[in-house]
């Protein structure tokens, strides 16, 4: 039987534990954190976040709650809330392993909670996994919502090519081997509220300079990329939300607060439309790598072309 218990948001949340096949670090756990909408609804949202990331953005759950909407979100395994000391952080060889973790939460939002009507969300690393968990299963969904999905690696053509070439065979003899990179801090200090942020969230779970990248799992990210850009047909409409810009700034500078220094939007835009049939594509100006966090006015501009969408394709 299923415990549900109140999340470490607090009330309205709840987040119950589900328990996964062991994999070679031993046991393995996703956790579904739900808050439900003010009155009883058939229509609920799944929401996948992305790399060195778990759920806390509070206020994607406000505006889907105050749209009717009960709200899911997916801690995935080895990240946030299902991170345990045995593991190694965020790490898998196939996204594919997430399957089964969204397979399990797809079955509570609908067969046990009831919900005939889903939508899913997903950001970054997530707004990959999503689409290729929608497209191999062909849920029925009601449509994706994706918060700058990650569809491509940033960086040089020769990265892009040769070099993930040369991950593909590192990545499949050394998984666990950790790739060097330099990650400045700046995309988290922008968001967290004991630095230049607003927002409070664990540090353990979603570090200021993000986990190890391993090169079993960017091996993954890129087989999960070359999928894509052959072209996934899931059911319903998808929305791809961008900031307008990217940016790569040297130190904390206003920048940080008003593109995503994270990715790279001009190659997401160029991949958007091998996600669906259906795809609409918005750039919102001043917004963050995650859009719904995006200062104010930004983020009321987010989640007004979210309901523009959603007036258009699926209410």
């Amino acid at each position: 039987m299923t415990m549900r218990t109140v999340d470490v948001l607090g009330e309205p949340y709840g987040a119950e534990t589900i328990d996964l096949p062991p994999d070679d670090e031993g046991e393995v756990v996703a956790t579904l954190v739900s808050r439900r909408a003010g009155v009883p609804t058939d229509r609920a949202v799944l929401h996948v976040h992305g790399f060195a990331d778990y759920f806390f953005q509070t206020p994607a759950a406000d505006y889907w709650t105050s749209r009717g909407y009960d709200f899911y979100a997916l801690d995935l395994r080895k990240h946030g809330r299902s991170l345990r000391e045995h593991q190694t952080p965020n790490f898998v060889t196939d996204l594919g392993d997430y399957y089964a973790e969204l397979d399990a939460a797809y079955e509570r939002v609908t067969s046990r909670d009831g919900h005939d009507r889903v939508l899913v969300t997903g950001h970054s690393t997530g707004g990959l996994v999503a689409p290729l968990w929608a497209h191999d299963r062909q849920a029925p969904l009601a449509g994706m919502v994706l918060n700058s999905p990650w569809l491509d690696l940033q960086g040089s053509l020769l990265l892009r090519t040769a070099g993930t070439a040369a991950i593909d065979q590192i990545g499949a003899r050394r998984p666990y081997l950790a790739i060097p990179r330099d990650v400045s801090g700046l995309y988290a200090r922008s968001l967290h509220r004991d630095h230049d942020g607003e927002w409070d969230f664990d540090l353990a779970w979603k570090p200021l300079e993000s986990h190890p990248v391993h090169a079993g799992w960017l091996r993954a990210v890129r087989r999960g990329h070359a999928r894509l850009h052959r072209g996934l047909r899931p059911r319903g409409p998808v929305l791809v939300l961008t900031s307008a810009l990217s940016g790569r700034p040297q130190q904390y500078d206003e920048t940080c607060a008003s593109t995503d220094i994270v990715l790279d939007v001009e190659l997401i835009r160029k991949w958007g439309h091998r996600l669906a049939d259906h795809v609409t594509l918005v750039r919102v100006e001043g917004a963050l790598h995650d859009v719904t966090l995006s200062r104010e006015p930004v983020r009321t501009r987010v989640f007004e072309e979210i309901s523009r969408w959603l007036d258009a394709y699926v209410a």
